[in-house]
Protein backbone atom coordinates (compact mmCIF):
# COMPACT_ATOMS: atom_id res chain seq x y z
CA UNK A 1 0.00 0.00 0.00
CA UNK A 2 1.62 3.56 -0.67
CA UNK A 3 2.41 6.04 2.47
CA UNK A 4 -0.44 8.37 0.86
CA UNK A 5 -3.36 5.61 0.51
CA UNK A 6 -1.93 4.38 4.21
CA UNK A 7 -2.44 7.83 5.69
CA UNK A 8 -5.41 8.42 3.79
CA UNK A 9 -6.97 5.26 5.53
CA UNK A 10 -6.12 6.15 8.66
CA UNK A 11 -7.63 9.17 8.79
CA UNK A 12 -10.87 8.16 7.29
CA UNK A 13 -10.69 5.18 9.88
CA UNK A 14 -10.01 7.60 12.40
CA UNK A 15 -12.89 9.80 11.33
CA UNK A 16 -14.87 6.80 11.76
CA UNK A 17 -13.98 6.05 15.30
CA UNK A 18 -14.94 9.52 15.80
CA UNK A 19 -18.43 8.89 14.80
CA UNK A 20 -19.00 5.83 16.80
CA UNK A 21 -17.81 7.36 20.01
CA UNK A 22 -20.96 8.54 21.28
CA UNK A 23 -22.15 4.57 21.26
CA UNK A 24 -18.75 3.54 22.64
CA UNK A 25 -19.40 5.69 25.38
CA UNK A 26 -22.84 4.62 26.71
CA UNK A 27 -23.14 2.10 29.20
CA UNK A 28 -23.31 -1.36 27.76
CA UNK A 29 -26.40 -2.62 27.51
CA UNK A 30 -27.75 -5.05 30.70
CA UNK A 31 -30.29 -8.10 30.56
CA UNK A 32 -33.03 -7.65 33.24
CA UNK A 33 -32.91 -10.67 35.74
CA UNK A 34 -34.75 -11.31 38.37
CA UNK A 35 -33.56 -11.03 41.95
CA UNK A 36 -35.44 -13.00 45.52
CA UNK A 37 -33.62 -12.63 48.62
CA UNK A 38 -35.18 -14.86 50.99
CA UNK A 39 -34.29 -14.24 55.08
CA UNK A 40 -35.21 -17.16 57.00
CA UNK A 41 -36.04 -16.31 61.26
CA UNK A 42 -35.38 -19.67 63.13
CA UNK A 43 -37.89 -20.62 65.68
CA UNK A 44 -34.95 -21.91 67.32
CA UNK A 45 -31.51 -19.55 66.47
CA UNK A 46 -29.29 -21.54 68.31
CA UNK A 47 -30.43 -24.89 67.69
CA UNK A 48 -27.66 -26.25 64.68
CA UNK A 49 -29.04 -29.09 63.85
CA UNK A 50 -32.20 -27.04 62.52
CA UNK A 51 -30.11 -24.63 60.74
CA UNK A 52 -28.41 -27.40 59.12
CA UNK A 53 -31.60 -29.10 58.04
CA UNK A 54 -32.66 -25.72 56.54
CA UNK A 55 -29.11 -25.49 54.71
CA UNK A 56 -29.60 -28.68 53.20
CA UNK A 57 -33.07 -27.60 52.38
CA UNK A 58 -31.64 -24.60 50.35
CA UNK A 59 -28.71 -26.78 48.74
CA UNK A 60 -31.95 -28.78 46.95
CA UNK A 61 -33.42 -25.20 45.79
CA UNK A 62 -29.98 -24.42 44.28
CA UNK A 63 -30.49 -27.80 42.31
CA UNK A 64 -33.84 -26.40 40.18
CA UNK A 65 -32.85 -25.57 36.76
CA UNK A 66 -34.43 -22.10 36.80
CA UNK A 67 -32.09 -21.28 39.30
CA UNK A 68 -29.19 -19.31 37.54
CA UNK A 69 -26.95 -18.76 40.54
CA UNK A 70 -27.60 -18.85 44.29
CA UNK A 71 -26.04 -18.14 47.58
CA UNK A 72 -26.83 -19.39 51.21
CA UNK A 73 -25.00 -16.99 53.50
CA UNK A 74 -25.84 -16.49 57.76
CA UNK A 75 -25.08 -12.38 58.94
CA UNK A 76 -21.73 -10.97 58.45
CA UNK A 77 -19.81 -10.12 61.78
CA UNK A 78 -20.09 -6.22 60.29
CA UNK A 79 -20.62 -2.98 62.20
CA UNK A 80 -22.93 -0.25 61.37
CA UNK A 81 -26.54 0.83 62.74
CA UNK A 82 -28.34 -0.16 59.64
CA UNK A 83 -27.26 -3.80 59.84
CA UNK A 84 -29.82 -6.11 59.85
CA UNK A 85 -27.99 -9.27 61.92
CA UNK A 86 -31.25 -10.80 63.31
CA UNK A 87 -32.12 -13.42 60.98
CA UNK A 88 -30.50 -17.09 60.49
CA UNK A 89 -29.86 -17.84 56.85
CA UNK A 90 -30.59 -15.75 53.90
CA UNK A 91 -31.21 -17.83 50.50
CA UNK A 92 -30.17 -15.42 47.44
CA UNK A 93 -31.10 -16.24 44.40
CA UNK A 94 -31.36 -15.11 40.25
CA UNK A 95 -33.27 -15.94 37.46
CA UNK A 96 -33.35 -15.14 34.15
CA UNK A 97 -36.41 -13.11 34.69
CA UNK A 98 -40.05 -13.23 36.08
CA UNK A 99 -41.06 -16.16 34.37
CA UNK A 100 -38.51 -18.12 35.55
CA UNK A 101 -39.32 -17.07 39.02
CA UNK A 102 -42.56 -18.12 38.77
CA UNK A 103 -41.74 -21.11 37.09
CA UNK A 104 -39.24 -21.66 40.56
CA UNK A 105 -42.07 -20.64 42.64
CA UNK A 106 -44.59 -23.97 41.13
CA UNK A 107 -41.52 -26.32 41.20
CA UNK A 108 -42.22 -29.38 42.73
CA UNK A 109 -38.50 -29.40 44.85
CA UNK A 110 -39.77 -25.92 45.88
CA UNK A 111 -43.29 -26.72 47.04
CA UNK A 112 -41.24 -29.93 48.98
CA UNK A 113 -39.36 -27.54 50.72
CA UNK A 114 -42.11 -25.11 51.63
CA UNK A 115 -44.01 -28.29 53.17
CA UNK A 116 -40.85 -29.98 54.80
CA UNK A 117 -38.65 -27.00 56.50
CA UNK A 118 -41.97 -24.72 56.84
CA UNK A 119 -41.91 -25.80 60.26
CA UNK A 120 -38.38 -24.51 61.16
CA UNK A 121 -38.70 -20.98 60.86
CA UNK A 122 -41.02 -18.21 63.09
CA UNK A 123 -40.42 -15.74 60.05
CA UNK A 124 -39.05 -15.01 56.68
CA UNK A 125 -39.10 -11.89 54.82
CA UNK A 126 -39.02 -11.95 50.86
CA UNK A 127 -37.47 -9.33 48.90
CA UNK A 128 -37.76 -9.89 45.15
CA UNK A 129 -36.33 -7.18 42.79
CA UNK A 130 -36.28 -7.04 38.89
CA UNK A 131 -33.17 -4.90 37.60
CA UNK A 132 -30.13 -5.09 35.22
CA UNK A 133 -27.24 -6.99 35.27
CA UNK A 134 -24.21 -5.27 36.41
CA UNK A 135 -21.15 -7.43 36.33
Amino acid sequence: MKANSRRIFIQKAGLAALGTAPLLAEPERKKDIFVHHVFFYLKDPNNAQNEAKLLEGLEKLAEISVVKFSHIGRPARTDGGDIEKGYSVSWLCFFKNLIEEEIYQTDPAHLAFLEEYGDLWEKRVVYDSLGRKVW
